[in-house]
């Protein structure tokens, strides 16, 4: 049986380090372990392969595949992965979605204290040598805390329910926009008087007009696309703020650029967009009321180790027959 690692990638922790593939040899004897630096011989390995670790596989890359079984996505989302061609065959994908979620979560709150605090503009005036204890509380939006605020949180998964238990240890309220909702719950210990509550899509409207904060956990589907766009905007209240750690295109840039620039809503934190990297002419980075990270969500020291536990534990089950965690549903993309 084989196992094939191609993780090429610009960014340099994207890749499988080569421990990696060494620990698995170790590990699992019975397999053999090709780990490729790059695409060049690809298509030669391809086709002995029962095992896929990596981002794409194209449709004729697909074609050449006679093989493969399981296709592990280093990527929470893998939209870029399913083409028609692999949602037709009875290939199993899985994701990365409890790699990365937690990571992703602890960010999005890092992001909702900094908008709360107002760090950036701290930053700001640290810069300038400057002691702006009055100016702060003159500039609105003033400093709030997160404790008492209410949480829209779109989308249920990894990042969203991790985000959510976060959110209640604040002392947040917690509404979930989310496909199939399920009846509220408290966290009795961490706070008792805060509650998560959940909503269908269709209810997103409602639930956007009631948030502080409003949290982007989406995958990205068409029915996703451009979900908060000038409508949903108007909807949100004045103070309130956007952020989004799931996939860039969830929002409609225009969109939300006009509404920044008008002040219609506090401001946005952004750590992915729908042309990465954001070029250099983009309006986002003049807007003071936007807080940008570079696609760094997911950073950890810890990934690859994350990786390899949740890869080896459905190895294991591959092996006896088992059913793997985390697949992916081909037909509703995520």
């Amino acid at each position: 049986m084989k196992l094939l690692i191609t993780t090429h990638h610009r960014f340099e922790l994207w890749n499988a380090p080569p421990w990696f593939a060494e620990r698995l040899r170790a590990a699992f004897p019975q397999l053999e372990v090709t780990r490729l630096a790059g695409y060049d011989r690809f298509a030669a390995e391809l086709p002995a392969a029962d095992i896929l670790i990596g981002w794409s596989l194209k449709p004729e890359q697909l074609a050449l595949a006679h093989r493969l079984r399981w296709i592990y996505s280093p990527a929470a989302a893998v939209h870029a992965l399913l083409s028609p061609e692999l949602a037709a065959t009875n290939i199993v994908v899985t994701n990365a979605s409890a790699v990365h979620g937690p990571v992703v979560a602890e960010h999005a709150l890092a992001l909702m204290l900094a908008l709360a605090k107002r760090i950036p503009q701290i930053v700001h005036y640290q810069d300038q040598r400057a002691w702006a204890q009055q100016s702060l509380w003159d500039q609105a939006p003033r400093p709030r805390e997160l404790s008492g605020a209410t949480l829209a949180l779109i989308g249920y998964g990894a990042i969203g329910s991790t985000a959510a238990q976060l959110a209640l240890a604040f002392g947040m309220d917690v509404l979930v926009v989310r496909e199939h909702p399920e009846p509220a719950t408290r966290s009795s210990q961490l706070a008792p008087h805060n509650s998560i509550q959940q909503f269908g899509d269709a209810q997103l409207d409602a639930v956007l007009a009631r948030a502080d904060f409003v949290l982007l956990a989406a995958p990205l589907t068409p029915k996703t696309r451009h979900m908060i766009n000038a409508e949903r905007l108007a909807r949100m209240k004045p103070g309130a703020y956007l952020i989004n750690v799931a996939r860039g295109p969830l929002i409609d840039d225009a969109a939300l650029i006009a509404a920044l620039r008008e002040n219609r809503i506090a401001g946005a934190a952004l750590d992915v967009f729908e042309r990465e990297p954001l070029a250099a002419d983009s309006p986002y980075w003049q807007l003071p009321n936007v807080l940008i990270t570079p696609h760094s969500a997911a950073l950890t020291e810890r990934l690859w180790e994350r990786h390899y536990a949740l890869f080896t534990e459905n190895l294991r089950r591959f092996l006896a027959g088992q059913p793997l965690t985390g697949v992916v549903d081909k037909s509703a993309g995520y």
